[in-house]
């Protein structure tokens, strides 16, 4: 009998797959331990061996295609053998088990489950629940309803926008039918795998599905998952036109845009109620933009638009305003409230001579195309001192001490709604050069929103500089699971003494925090003495 093979689960985190490669095509010979594919994760492009001997009978997920784990990948079986029922859903067959690393019923954004008989849904009917759309979401926020009961819903529809902890993103349905129902209301919060939706055949009576599924009743529950394209899901920046308006497209749509560098202000969309769609963006021409959407030059006796004054509070009069914390900023308050409140923290001060470092910098900088920032040399120097105290570069557990021989330096980066922290993997082995381009394409991703949480995940240490505004010095909360994080101060110029005569120098105040249960005091200030070297003589780091 042929076997299905579905796309497999080989992360804890991972909730879709893209074929980055076919090593094998439909006709070939499988042998068990044959590598069939290259599957891209949200961590990792790996390869997905089979399990099963046979031929390659039918490819379900094309080369460049992304779609949900457990969907159709591929079937296996006998040469000639008939598998028409398979593809259509008609027929059964051996289920081919794909997971690679076990993972635990909450870590999926969305959820099957086989009902028993008597609380069986309706035919046609899924319930649609809260997705997990990052790898710390634990709850998300529905900022806008695109549809509302009584729409007809189609496959690759935006159903909603959906805010998590770290951006706002589309959510599409993979799912057509009517929207019977709504379980979360626009502006409110749910957790993961609360009833989000119900959709189903028009007229379907649902009384009682959404209570019975929040009681822990079986449900079959259909997964509608954000954007089955190849765009990855992300954080998504929504484009408005000139006038501060919302532009309504696709997520595939928007990506061939910013690949073609296409305005979508100047298209006009095909779809419903003027959305952009794929092929409105493909056929686009400048000359085709709509003439509402020209923005007209001012004249000289145009007069300026009225600008609208704050009320005015008089003297004496206490005057607040409440203003809605969103997910991104509850997740900060979380975290740095559990560090700060599990981690014993300890704080270590140095200050560290920069003029051999800024006659450095300044030579690397007159190199055609190259700029490096005193934040890079930082980076490095960091990265450089934590192969050489590997303790520093540490992740404390209740049972074991996790020492970490790679070195991924997170970077903290300022935001509209607050904090985050991009990573670069594998520091150490990156120049000067490679980490400021890396810094400064991740720095504007966050800025943009357009992060993806694999970016964001699994650093070693973390450094925070706020001198480029003119901070002296600060002391960081630790991003846990690191054990350390290194606050930058600002370049100051003053007297300083050398050679014992008083000379003007140039110095940076450098401030480590450390998690006393993985770092103790000594080996902290050998990271500091080692990091010290390196910065005030920054030939060593090309040793």
């Amino acid at each position: 009998m042929a076997t299905k093979i579905t796309m497999p689960r080989l992360s804890d985190t991972m909730t879709e797959g893209t074929v980055a490669t076919w090593l094998k095509k439909v006709g070939d010979t499988i042998k068990e331990g044959d590598i069939i594919a290259e599957i891209e994760t949200d961590k990792a492009t790996m390869e997905f061996e089979s399990f099963n001997a046979g031929t390659l009978l039918y490819i379900g997920i094309k080369e460049g295609e992304t779609a949900a784990v457990d969907s159709l990948l591929a079937i296996i079986g006998k040469e000639g053998e008939d598998i028409s029922g398979l593809i259509s859903g008609t027929a059964t067959a051996t289920e081919a088990k794909t997971d690679a690393t076990p993972a635990p019923a909450e870590s999926a954004p969305v959820a099957t489950a086989e009902a028993p008989k008597s609380t069986e849904l309706p035919k046609g009917v899924v319930v649609v629940t809260m997705p997990r759309l990052s790898d710390t979401m634990t709850e998300g926020t529905v900022a806008t309803w695109l549809k509302k009961v009584g729409d007809e819903v189609k496959e690759g529809d935006i159903l909603a926008e959906i805010e998590t902890d770290k951006a706002t993103m589309e959510f599409e349905s993979f799912n057509a039918g009517t929207l019977l129902f709504i379980g979360i209301n626009q502006g409110q919060s749910a957790p993961v795998d609360s009833v989000l939706a119900i959709i189903g055949p028009a007229g379907t009576d649902i009384n009682g599905i959404a209570e019975n599924y929040k009681k822990g009743g079986a449900a079959s529950i259909a997964a509608s998952a954000p954007e089955a394209h190849s765009v990855t899901p992300s954080a998504v920046e929504v484009p408005q036109t000139a006038d501060g308006g919302r532009i309504f497209a696709s997520p595939l749509a928007k990506q061939i845009a910013k690949d073609k560098g296409i305005n979508l202000s100047q298209v006009k969309g095909s779809g419903e109620n003027g959305r952009i769609t794929k092929s409105d963006v493909e056929n686009f021409t400048p000359s085709a933009a709509a003439p509402s959407q020209v923005v007209q030059p001012t004249t000289d006796n145009a007069q300026p638009a009225a600008t609208v004054a704050k009320p005015f509070v008089p003297a004496g009069e206490k005057f607040s305003e409440e203003i809605k914390n969103s997910q991104m900023r509850k997740t900060i308050a979380r975290r740095l409230a559990e560090s700060k409140f599990t981690a014993p923290h300890y704080y270590l001060t140095i200050e560290v001579a920069m003029d051999e470092a800024m006659k450095s910098r300044a030579v690397i900088n007159t190199v055609p195309d190259t700029k490096v920032s005193f934040n890079d040399m930082v980076v490095k120097a960091c990265a450089m001192a934590l192969k050489k105290h590997p303790q520093v570069n540490s992740q404390w557990k209740e049972e074991a001490m996790i020492i970490n021989h790679h070195v991924n330096i997170g970077v903290a980066v300022a935001v509209e709604d607050g904090l985050v922290v991009p990573v670069l993997n594998f520091t150490d082995q990156m120049s000067l050069t490679q980490i400021g381009a890396s810094v400064r394409d991740l720095a504007g991703k966050a800025k943009n929103k357009k992060l993806t949480p694999a970016e964001m995940d699994g650093s070693t240490f973390t450094v925070s500089n706020l001198g480029m505004f003119g901070i002296q010095s600060f002391t960081s909360i630790i991003n846990q699971p690191n054990s350390a994080i290194l606050s930058v101060g600002a370049i100051e110029e003053k007297p300083v003494v050398r050679n014992g005569q008083i000379v003007v120098g140039n110095t940076m105040t450098l401030t480590l925090a450390c998690d006393h249960r993985t770092v103790d005091g000594a080996t902290g200030a050998q990271f500091l003495q080692t990091l010290r070297i390196f910065l005030e003589n920054p030939v060593t780091m090309l040793a």
